[in-house]
């Protein structure tokens, strides 16, 4: 397929190579990594610009609120916009945020990149329903859960990779080394993807107008998104909080968090084992059993005395589970919604993406504040809230 192709509604069998495939799954990772650099960056970053304990969580919900924001304003854009364009247009608006926090030495200045970062981020948001777009419906799980595997990479290693540059460097560089990579890559798509535009003949108004309709008239949207809310509330209030607990418990350095996080990489796995039951129409177990994973994950957190070798090994195999049962739960989830009509897949996403990404937020600075009034036995009980309230709504379908 080249450059100049365009996609039409209905995709031919052979429309998604395995080539594209990959060049998709890679521009997913390195995107959705930005939104998690900061994440163990927390405590060197809110020491160098100022920024209070229970204000720390703010590095991270600014991001989350941005990219929530970007979710329900630019990704519905993917159903009246040529798609490429508006992929690499919103990549280089988060190079230059990226860039505009390398530079920040105050908290506000790096609070705004923040944000916008966070808003050039959702362009993992229009690559994935384009990508459904290429796929058949018989084997569109098994695509889109391919293409969110580079995704879920990209989450997994970020955490890792910010570490480490910043044990050898600093976190300044983190930001510098992705904001390069961010215009490479956008000059990449430009000369790789496929044009796609839509067949949508409404104005950017009506378009933003149609989305409460969508969700009012499509259940299974409002449940999916609930459901991952749940999950995605919980994940990010874990990894907001473990480096917290790592370094004050066992006296862990930005390098012993950075090889914790690579724990969660196991993660990874889910998506295309999730998609693939998914196609399969075992969707329902698929849920179930990424909520258990969850819920587990957060008791796994109490094995052992706190600051002991066992205890340490819990918080491992709590990193593995939450990160494969959130990951798994997701794939499901584009998986049901996707199917609910191609003309409506962007604001679709946006919608659900936007959903259980405000909970994210809420889940880093509900986090960051219990952590710092009850320590991890109060952030872990609400972790372990979260999965187990989804649960119950699950049970109800």
């Amino acid at each position: 397929m080249t450059m100049n192709a365009t996609i039409d509604a209905a995709p031919e069998p052979d429309a998604v190579s395995q080539r594209l495939t990959f060049v998709l799954a890679a521009a997913c990772g390195m995107v959705a990594a930005n939104i998690y650099y900061a994440q163990p960056l927390i405590a060197p970053i809110s020491a160098a610009l100022g920024l209070s304990h229970a204000a720390a969580g703010l590095i991270v919900t600014m991001t989350q609120i941005g990219y929530g924001t970007g979710l329900l304003f630019i990704v519905p854009l993917g159903d009246l916009v040529e798609n490429r364009t508006l992929i690499c247009t919103v990549i280089t608006l988060g190079a230059a945020a990226l860039l505009a926090a390398a530079f920040a030495t105050h908290a506000l200045p790096f609070l705004i990149a923040a944000l916008f970062i966070g808003l050039g981020s959702v362009a993992v948001q229009i690559i994935i329903p384009y990508a459904a777009h290429l796929a058949p419906e018989a084997i569109r799980g098994r695509v889109v859960g391919n293409v969110s595997t580079g995704l879920m990479l990209g989450i997994m290693l970020a955490r890792p990779v910010s570490s480490f540059i910043t044990a050898a460097l600093s976190w300044h560089a983190v930001f510098f080394c992705s904001a390069a990579l961010m215009i490479v890559l956008a000059v990449v798509l430009r000369l790789t993807l496929p044009k796609r535009k839509p067949v949508a003949r409404m104005h950017y108004g009506a378009l933003l107008l149609s989305m409460p309709h969508l969700v009012r008239t499509m259940p299974l949207l409002r449940r999916r998104a609930l459901y991952q809310a749940g999950l995605f509330g919980a994940f990010t209030l874990f990894w907001t909080v473990v480096p917290l607990q790592l370094a004050s418990q066992f006296g862990f350095t930005q390098s012993g968090i950075a090889l914790f996080a690579l724990a969660g990489v196991s993660g990874v796995f889910a998506a295309p084992i999730a998609g693939r039951l998914a196609d399969r129409g075992h969707s329902r177990i698929a849920t179930i059993a990424s909520m258990l994973f969850v819920a587990l994950g957060f008791l796994a957190t109490h094995i052992g005395a706190a600051g002991s070798m066992l205890n340490l090994t819990g918080l491992v195999a709590a990193a593995i589970a939450i990160d494969f049962g959130v990951q798994g739960n997701v794939i499901v989830g584009f998986r049901a919604i996707f199917v609910l009509g191609h003309e409506n897949r962007s604001r679709l996403n946006g919608l659900y993406m936007a959903t259980f990404f405000a909970a994210g937020a809420a889940g880093s600075a509900l986090g960051t504040l219990a952590f710092a009034q009850g320590g991890w036995t109060l952030a872990s009980a609400i972790g372990l809230a979260l999965p187990l309230a989804s649960l119950l709504y699950a049970v109800t379908e």
